[in-house]
């Protein structure tokens, strides 16, 4: 079969369109493209016998110049040729470039697999001795709708969409009529698509423009040409989707064990699904079990970017104990363990591992013998070997800090044979938590097809870090910078900054082999959602790098970034002195930080340099010293002082870059330390406008391309939805990235993107976006409304146009009107926390706002362990309630 490919694409002087057709295997073969004008290439091939008798091929289009690859057509659609549906011998196929779409998230998973799925089908075969194939888009079509073709000439139905000629659906939303040339009576052919829809047969949509037509070639005995057509457009309104944000563990059913698990995501999938909401995110459901303490409750923490955490498992989908004693046992403690109002984390992970170790003794070598677990094992072996060796050394050495095991330090390669092979007695110490992550997995696939059967997305949450003590920083360490600590800037929630702990990634490393590394992460978390939220989304431009020997945020720099050299100081009328870089402590400054503590400060962590100045002395140089110097003294003088000594170490007005030591950065927020108090009126002028620079002005371009070296390819690893958390100090390049990616971005009214208003306008919120009240790091909207009276009298007067005082607590009709505002929106998605849903129903909702707080970021070792205070059985069986949030949802328009 000859093959003949016509594109239309305007070049460049020296850029080259290459064919790329996709094999067996995902093996690509190249085809250098031809043109004589720099618009129209043209590419002939002949397939060989094998290619031949496969049904079609997948192909897609790159850009290259002097061999090196420029640009390729979006991954999220290639273009697909069926090869059976004529029995010609010639094929000339006219196609146009795919760059992402505006509305690509028709084609993701969310609605593809989730809201709209429809079967996809084979294209008939046919025997015409001349071919006309017509391929078309149609994103809009609901799940059950057809599309057909109807045009002039008896041929294509003289218009009557009774005789219109059905079309195949014969790849995601890409539909193919198969016409017999011979019958067409002219070269010209006018038609238009109809959509039948979903609701009945009768109902009959047509494209919204005008007619199309095609002019076809003299075609031969043998010959089929291939028309790859525009979009067809429907006037079918946009996707406006309601759903619920709540964490696994925070999921309650009568059957749990303490804790949220993966059977009662189902449980909890059901309750959305009843109430017309039609997606559910969930926080990071990774393991992150490093010391076995409540200190592990943190889900961004993760250990592994691939295991799932031992307490999601189900135990009611597990084969029973067969001791009826140790059932009984077990009986007991999953109703006292449920009965707790919040998680005892410790107890109900000690209970459930221990549970599965009993178990496994049981049924583990029964298990690892079928043809399901030979298959998991083998599909994820690569990352499942180290994990269940980290977590062996893990509790053999009583650390996950490997750096302080006697043994094994670094991964040994050797040992990874040794651990995948069943007859030998290092897979033996290992194999338990094979089995343990086998049924993880196992139940977790499982809810997810459970949600795309209730037509629910099923939304994950991937962290932007990973732990410095965890499988992939002992296994990959190139991947990571260890002396660093992500963290975020200052901010209203964390005046510090935080101080996450996580390395940063050595994106230099990354980038060499693709971000193979990031791909294989999201090909894995596409086995469990539909969609995901990517955790901080700015560190993907640059992350707030904090040193290893500093706690708070303070000290961090933007990494990378272009850090500035003295004479660029200089170029602000700011003269670079180098005590900028060393913390400025003097007489007046301690005298107003330690009143009377001063003399004694002085004495015991200072020492004296020249005139008032003074240094912190070696023991306490940095923050780390200090912080352990005051280890276990917990008296609140003690903790103030320990605060202070550390605000004194970050007293500085610049920090020098990681990488140059002759390259520096504004320290964010010193505005409020005694070192910018303490400049002339004159250089502070100067410094303001060098810090406005730097931080809003200066890297928006160079940010910009750091994120499309990385976003681009992560993106398009995987058919998920894809949401961006892209709150917190946010360049002007994001929204230039997230646009032309078509991410959803993330909007909050109470933290609006303008600076210029102190509320967001719901209005103005972009479609392809996600509208929430609160997340788990912030205040429910209860504990909001609370928090700063002003603020919220402001709110009620000038958002929702109430006169006269605010009343508080917030009542539920008020809380019902924000809600309903939020619903409203045009937002593609707007996710609420379970919280605050049920703060719409005084009845419904917890006596104590403050019991409904999830996280408290200013506090670095926070206790995650919020639980629905009603079962998920009681939540269905509240009549009132489900009714007020079907009729808010029905209300608004959205599914």
């Amino acid at each position: 079969m000859k093959l003949k490919f016509y594109l239309d694409y305007n070049t460049y002087f020296g850029e080259e369109i290459v064919l790329n057709i996709v094999g067996t295997g995902g093996n690509v073969s190249k085809h250098a493209m031809a043109t004589v004008n720099g618009h129209t290439w043209t590419c002939e091939t002949t397939l060989a016998p094998a290619a031949h008798s496969a049904r079609s091929i997948e192909y897609y289009y790159s850009v290259e110049c002097d061999g090196r690859l420029e640009r390729h057509e979006w991954a999220g659609k290639r273009h697909l040729l069926d090869l059976a549906a004529s029995k010609a011998t010639r094929v000339t196929i006219f196609d146009h470039w795919i760059d992402i779409p505006q509305d690509s998230y028709h084609y993701s998973s969310a609605i593809t697999e989730c809201l709209a799925h429809r079967d996809t089908v084979t294209v008939p075969v046919t025997d015409y001795d001349t071919t006309v194939i017509l391929k078309v888009c149609a994103p809009q079509l609901r799940a059950g709708d057809r599309l057909a073709l109807v045009g002039s000439g008896q041929a294509l139905g003289s218009w009557s969409v009774l005789k219109a000629i059905a079309m195949a659906e014969h790849s995601r939303n890409e539909w193919v009529a198969v016409l017999d040339a011979s019958q067409l009576k002219s070269n010209v052919i006018e038609f238009k698509f109809v959509a039948f829809s979903n609701r009945d047969d009768k109902t009959i949509l047509w494209e919204v423009d005008g007619n199309r037509t095609v002019t076809l070639p003299e075609l031969k005995k043998g010959d089929c040409v291939v028309y790859e057509l525009p979009t067809a457009g429907f006037p079918i309104g946009d996707w406006r989707i309601a759903g619920t944000v709540v964490p696994v563990f925070s999921l309650k059913t009568a059957g749990s064990f303490g804790v949220g698990d993966f059977g009662d995501l189902k449980h909890m999938i059901d309750y959305v699904a009843s109430t017309g909401q039609k997606a559910l995110q969930v926080l990071p459901i990774n393991d992150t079990t490093i010391t076995h303490t409540w200190t592990d409750s943190y889900p961004y923490n993760c250990v592994s970017i691939y295991a799932l955490h031992p307490q999601y498992i189900d135990l009611r989908q597990l084969p029973q104990l067969a001791d009826a004693s140790r059932r009984q046992h077990y009986s007991k403690l999953q109703a006292e363990l449920n009965a707790l109002p919040k998680i005892d984390y410790e107890r109900v992970n000690q209970a459930k591992l221990a549970y599965m170790e009993e178990l496994y003794k049981q049924e583990g070598a029964k298990t690892m013998k079928t043809a399901d677990f030979k298959q998991y094992f083998e599909a994820n072996k690569q990352w499942l070997v180290p994990y269940a060796a980290f977590c062996h050394y893990r509790d053999l050495y009583g650390t996950a800090s490997f750096g302080k095991w006697p043994e094994h330090r670094t991964f040994d390669e050797s040992l990874r044979a040794a651990m995948a092979n069943s007859r030998t007695s290092e897979y033996k110490k290992v194999a338990y938590w094979y089995y343990v992550q086998y049924n993880l997995d196992k139940q977790m696939r499982q809810a997810h097809d459970y949600a795309r059967k209730r037509h629910v997305i099923l939304k994950g949450d991937i962290p932007i870090g990973v732990s410095r003590d965890g499988v992939e920083t002992w296994v990959e360490p190139r991947y990571f910078n260890l002396n660093g600590q992500a963290g975020a800037p200052p901010d209203a929630f964390a005046t510090d900054g935080q101080n996450w702990g996580f390395p940063t990634y050595n994106w230099d490393e990354m980038l060499k082999d693709g971000c193979a590394w990031w791909v294989r992460r999201f090909t894995k978390m596409a086995q469990y959602f539909d969609a995901y939220r990517i955790d901080h989304v700015l560190g993907f431009f640059r992350i707030w790098e904090i040193p290893i020997d500093a706690v708070s945020g303070l000290l961090g720099q933007f990494s990378p970034a272009l850090g500035m050299t003295r004479e660029q100081i200089e170029g602000y009328g700011l003269h670079f002195q180098d005590y900028f870089t060393e913390p400025f402590i003097t007489d007046w400054s301690l005298e107003r930080t330690f009143h009377d503590r001063a003399g004694e400060v002085k004495e015991k962590y200072l020492e004296h340099t020249w005139g008032d100045r003074y240094r912190l002395k070696p023991d306490y140089d940095t923050q780390r010293k200090i912080q352990q110097a005051f280890k276990g003294r917990d008296s609140q003088d003690d903790k103030n002082l320990c605060t202070a000594l550390m605000s004194l170490a970050a007293d500085v007005l610049f920090v020098r870059d990681r990488k140059d030591p002759y390259k520096f950065h504004p320290r964010i927020a010193v505005q409020h330390a005694f070192v910018y108090e303490s400049l002339y009126d004159s250089d502070k002028a100067a410094f303001n406008k060098l810090y406005d620079d730097y931080f809003y002005r200066r890297n928006n371009d160079f940010w910009y391309r750091e994120a499309m070296k990385k976003l681009p390819r992560l993106v398009e690893a995987t058919r998920m939805l894809v949401c961006a958390e892209d709150l917190g100090m946010v360049p002007a390049c994001v929204p230039w990235v997230i646009n032309e990616l078509r991410i959803l971005s993330l909007e909050i009214q109470s933290m609006p993107k303008d600076n210029h208003v102190k509320f967001g306008v719901l209005a103005n919120n972009p479609y392809r976006s996600v509208s929430t009240i609160s997340t788990h790091d912030m205040p429910t909207m209860r504990q909001w409304w609370d928090e700063d009276w002003n603020i919220a009298q402001e709110y009620y007067n000038e958002v929702l146009w109430k006169q006269g005082p605010a009343p508080h607590p917030m009542p539920g009709w008020l809380a019902e009107q924000v809600v309903a505002n939020h619903l409203n929106c045009p937002s593609m998605l707007c996710l609420l926390s379970f919280q605050d849903w049920t703060a719409i129903d005084e009845d419904e909702r917890l006596a104590d706002e403050n019991d409904e707080r999830i996280n408290v970021p200013a506090i670095p070792r926070y206790y995650w362990r919020y639980r629905m205070h009603k079962s998920i059985e009681q939540l269905m069986a509240d009549n009132s309630f489900n009714a007020k949030v079907k009729k808010l949802i029905a209300q608004s328009g959205r599914l």
